[in-house]
């Protein structure tokens, strides 16, 4: 017996090492505001959620311009000629990651998880700031809302006509109009990921801190606004990579090469931090820190890439570089419910066109984003399909001398010689504009200060976190903001979705809110690009600068950095996931780093 014990020891002393686990580490400049899909719509939460939940549809990785391809679903979806029937089939053989909610057992994907999932926009609970996206075009889900709305609960149990499940693998839309972008809204995690029912039941007042899907990763460590950790699923399906990169782009295509063909995901587990302040976020990627830094702070932009270009010092780590034109839009919005800056009358239109007129979008460009910006025309960033690329709009002029006349024109005057105006009937004039307590916030308030002093016009901040000031713009309480806009799919459309009335406080945070700009949106959210619906949009256009509910500043040029040990990374304007299709190349990763935990020795199975 004392032969066979040593046998064995000595079969366990050769053995292989346990593979190493790859851990992907960088950070976020704002911090998560939870983990339910219903209930989100900022950038980073999104992020979040788009590696844990699946849509039933998603973009392919490289393909350029924008391509939708199936995730859960079998195929693409089933469409009507008269495009108000939509059929989609899910795919067999796909799970939730385990939880206690469902008993011990198994739980696989099934079509009613998504009838499910998407009925939950319209509970008035969830105070979803999507449901703009599907309200008033799914049939029968509007008398549940109303119900619900009345006092009773809501029943998720009522059959509707418009959103239900065939069999146990296919749903369907029956719609009240045509929907072209039907198939980019279940894209969309915000919109169509799927959550199951037993989980938000067994944590009611838990949704935005108990995430479970079905995707690559799930939630394993969580501390508010400091430390995200995911790791990979367990009950992840069979995913293999097969993107379609450009035939002119050698980048994607070597990447394409290289990882066609292996297992998603790749990296075991991402750790994302909150860092706020841009110093700390550059410092810790130059360090080796983190592997990442997919938005490269703008302070840095030239050092890191002069011109355009990687700098030296940053080609000799073999750094690797990625730049893009977003398809966004930073802005400053007017709240039109706000007694000072809203209505519609000659006076308040006056007062907002003139603080339009005072910005000057090239010297924010240089100081807030150094120069790695064109300024915007328009609410549509050039690129989205259906945007108007010679379009030179008067509310993207820089004129004060124009601001000063047309406020002394309509009585906003300095009448107690104090050197700022006062309003038409003689009340004190005090703007207010939204803002956060770190670096480019203070300078936006030095611009804001600097703009609005030139032509006469008081201004203090409301400084806060991000979060708190979502929740005051969604209920009407702010009366300015800079914000950003950034596209969820690459159509025209969803840059004027922050300008139709029924969409208040979800999508429209200005709350503008015109009868006739409301009636050539509806009649162009029913047709696909083309030249019907451009000319529909320059009407919009024409109605949306008269009024100035928000005065469009630029559509930014990101950078990002990747460490050279870490394979596939490329930016996708409308895509939110990324983990899955990265790797990292060991062989290449700093021995310090592997000691130091970057590749971590995983723990035994």
């Amino acid at each position: 017996m004392i032969w066979w014990r040593a046998a064995i020891l000595a079969c366990a002393l050769i053995a292989p090492p346990a593979a190493a686990e790859k851990v992907l580490r960088y950070a976020f400049p704002i911090a998560e505001t939870g983990f339910d899909p219903v209930q989100i719509n900022d950038l980073y939460s999104t992020i979040l959620l788009a590696h844990i939940f699946d849509s039933p549809f998603g973009y392919d990785y490289l393909a350029r311009p924008a391509k939708v391809k199936p995730k859960t679903a079998a195929g693409l979806p089933e469409v009507s000629a008269d495009g108000k029937l939509w059929t989609v089939r899910i795919r067999p053989g796909i799970y939730f990651a385990d939880d206690p909610a469902f008993g011990g057992k198994k739980r696989e994907l099934t079509a009613q998880d998504y009838v499910y999932s998407i009925k939950r926009h319209w509970d008035p609970k969830n105070k979803s700031p999507n449901l703009y996206q599907l309200d008033k075009r799914v049939i029968g889900m509007d008398a549940v809302r109303k119900h619900a709305l009345a006092g009773g609960k809501f029943d998720y149990d009522r059959e509707v006509e418009g959103l239900r499940a065939i069999d146990r693998y296919t749903f369907r839309f029956a719609l009240t109009e045509p929907t072209p972008l039907l198939l980019y809204y279940l894209t969309s995690c915000t919109l169509a990921c799927a959550v199951a029912r037993e989980v938000i039941e067994a944590y009611p007042d838990r949704t935005m801190e108990h995430p479970v899907g079905t995707n690559a990763y799930r939630l394993t460590q969580w501390r508010r606004s400091s430390r995200i950790v995911l790791e990979r699923n367990p009950n992840y399906r069979e995913d293999y990579y097969d993107a379609e990169p450009p035939a002119d782009d050698p980048q994607s295509q070597a990447i394409a090469a290289r990882l066609r063909g292996k297992r998603l995901p790749m990296i075991d587990r991402v750790e994302v931090y909150v860092v706020e302040e841009a110093q700390p976020r550059w410092l810790a990627f130059l360090n080796g820190e983190h592997d990442l830094i997919d938005r490269l702070p703008f302070e840095f932009a030239n050092l890191a890439a002069p011109e355009g270009r990687l700098a030296p010092h940053l080609q000799k780590k073999q750094i690797q570089m990625e730049r893009t034109n977003e398809l966004e839009l930073i802005f400053v919005y007017f709240g039109m419910e706000h007694p000072l800056v809203g209505g519609y009358s000659a006076e308040k239109v006056a007062l907002r066109r003139a603080i339009a007129l005072a910005v000057d979008p090239e010297e924010w460009i240089r100081a807030v984003y150094y120069g790695q910006a064109i300024p915007a025309q328009s609410t549509v960033p050039p690129g989205s399909f259906g945007a108007n690329p010679d379009l030179d709009s008067p509310l993207a002029e820089f004129n004060p001398a124009k601001a000063k006349a047309l406020l002394d024109v309509y009585g906003y005057v300095d009448r107690d010689g104090d050197g700022y105006r006062e309003t038409p009937d003689g009340s004190k004039l005090v703007l207010q504009i939204a803002s956060v307590p770190d670096s480019q916030g203070r300078r936006q308030d030095e611009l804001w200060r600097k703009f609005m002093d030139r032509v006469g016009l008081r201004i203090e901040f409301k400084k806060a976190q991000w979060p708190e000031h979502l929740r005051d713009s969604r209920a009407g309480k702010l009366m300015m903001w800079n914000l950003g806009w950034i596209a969820s799919d690459p159509d025209a459309d969803d840059f004027y979705v922050i300008l139709y009335g029924p969409n208040k406080g979800q999508s429209n945070q200005s709350r503008f809110d015109l009868p006739q700009w409301n009636a050539l949106y509806d009649k162009a959210k029913i047709l696909s690009n083309g030249s019907e619906r451009d000319r529909l949009y320059r009407e919009m256009d024409k109605l949306f600068f008269a009024y100035a509910p928000l005065r469009p500043i630029a559509h930014r040029t990101l950078t990002g950095l990747a460490q050279p040990w870490l394979i596939g990374y490329r930016r996708n304007p409308v895509m939110r996931e990324l983990w899955q299709y990265l790797d990292i190349d060991e062989s290449v990763l700093p021995a310090q780093h592997a000691r130091a935990g970057r590749v971590a020795a995983a723990p035994a199975r």
